[in-house]
């Protein structure tokens, strides 16, 4: 079965970095573009990032561009987002999730858990 289990979270302090990690499973990473959404406390889900297959294609929120990247390592069926210049508005659980073709769509079939960041003094 699909699997996506996030790690990587913490609390930093503002200007501070972390790296997130999304191990995936039960399913061919590769064939996939994977995906960055975060929610903030009492809000509403904010897209962050997404990737595509091979790792050459990205994309980023206005939000976090310049300061967050993406990444993937296939060979590990591992996504990464690399976190930097945190601001204490980026205080959000971090989810990584599948991209599925639907149509001339998609959505977003599968999440993982989520990984809590905390950015604080």
């Amino acid at each position: 079965q699909v699997q996506l289990v996030e790690s990587g979270g913490g609390l930093v302090q503002p200007g501070g970095s972390l790296r997130l990690s999304c191990a995936a499973s039960g399913f061919t990473f590769s064939n996939y573009w994977m995906n960055w959404v975060r929610q903030a406390p009492g809000k509403g889900l904010e897209w962050v990032s997404i990737i595509n297959g091979g790792g050459g294609s990205t994309s980023y929120a206005d939000s976090v561009k310049g300061r967050f990247t993406i990444s993937r390592d296939n060979a590990k069926s591992t996504l990464y987002l690399q976190v930097n210049s945190l601001k204490p508005e980026d205080t959000a659980v971090y989810y990584c999730a599948r991209w599925a073709v639907v149509g001339r769509g998609g959505l977003l079939d599968y999440w993982g858990q989520g990984t809590q960041v905390t950015v604080s003094s």
